[in-house]
């Protein structure tokens, strides 16, 4: 197996590639990590005497669909021709995907790089070898697929059921047996209902806004931290407030799926980007009447209809009875002071 480490190779650089896939494994799979940068001894015990470690790409997804400016150091590293090997624990390390695989074993077979992993050294001009190779980069990427297709099921299962956890919006908590509750504070259900009845009564989000504003009151807000999911008190935003009017969870329904990830082509390269939202009809996953709410299902989409109306200027929309095209008054946010107890927050 040595027999195919030249001299020629052993006059240009090792480079020992490290990654792991997420932040999750860069902090909790230390032995990975430790088994990747020890590639180094190995390079130097083949008979390299200059190795370089590329680790950029820790906590970043060999997918295809992240960039991976390690994999590009790599690549531009091997076009240059002064690499002589490339080591990687296994080829899913280098790569989840099979175009990124086989892009490297071309340049490798262009430039005589020998590919090495924990199996054998692979020397990607010969038939034999990048054969090896090819059927590793395709077993990488089904792999990849496997897994990937198995979580998303198993997901989706669960969700079917009403089961899988979900960051439940302010309002809504998790009771001590895991089922879905309203906010035990009384305050924030007062607030949440508020924001609903004005909706109904004024049937713009913006009006609502400006109500608040000019009432002064402030709207809860859900944080997260160190200790927990926890409740504060804000200045009403339009986004906070569209939070409240559009959330199908405080409609009382356990829904999954509301969002699609796409993939396209930007400027020859592949861009994976998530949070596109889907129309109601398209959701995965919808069991009205799931846990307590603050409305029912009908009225919940008749809101949806109701905001849908007041996208002025967008194709097929109508124009609002509370007048879209009107200037809206300018406003400044109201500080927050402290309340008195059962009351929404006024200064």
């Amino acid at each position: 197996m040595r027999a195919k480490i030249t001299a020629d190779h052993l006059e240009r650089t090792a480079l020992v590639y490290v990654r792991q896939s997420t932040c999750g494994q860069v902090r909790d799979h230390t032995e990975s990590r430790r088994r990747q940068y020890g590639l180094v001894d190995v390079a130097r015990e083949l008979g390299f005497h200059r190795v370089e470690t590329i680790d950029d790409d820790l906590g970043i997804s060999g997918s295809g669909f992240a960039e991976r400016p390690g994999f590009q150091r790599l690549l531009t590293t091997v076009c240059a021709g002064t690499a002589g090997a490339v080591l990687a624990l296994e080829a899913s390390r280098l790569a989840r995907n099979d175009r990124d695989w086989s892009q490297l074993v071309e340049l490798g077979a262009i430039t005589n790089v020998v590919l090495i992993d924990h199996d054998g050294i692979y020397d990607p001009r010969l038939v034999n070898d990048r054969l090896l190779l090819g059927l590793k980069g395709i077993m990488s990427d089904f792999e990849m697929a496997t897994l990937r297709q198995r979580a998303l099921e198993a997901q989706r299962t669960k969700a079917q059921r009403g089961e899988l956890w979900m960051h439940l919006p302010v309002g809504l908590v998790y009771g001590p047996t895991g089922a879905i509750e309203l906010d035990p504070d009384a305050r924030v259900q007062q607030a949440i209902r508020l924001v609903l009845q004005k909706f109904d009564e004024l049937g713009s989000t913006r009006q609502v806004l400006l109500w608040l504003r000019r009432e002064r009151l402030s709207v809860p807000v859900t944080r997260g931290g160190k200790a927990g999911r926890y409740t504060e008190w804000a200045s009403p935003m339009y986004t906070r407030v569209h939070a409240i009017v559009t959330n199908p969870f405080l409609a009382g329904a356990y829904v999954y799926g509301r969002s699609e990830s796409r993939t396209t082509i930007v400027d020859g390269r592949i861009r994976h980007t998530s949070g596109h939202a889907r129309a109601v009809d398209q959701w995965q996953v919808v069991i009205p009447d799931h846990h307590p709410g603050y409305l029912d299902w009908p009225s919940y989409r008749r809101h949806l209809t109701m905001i849908e109306s007041n996208a002025y200027m967008k194709p097929g929309a109508r124009k609002s009875a509370r007048g879209a095209g009107a200037s809206w008054p300018a406003f400044s946010a109201a500080p927050l002071w402290p309340h008195a107890p059962n009351q929404l927050q006024r200064p």
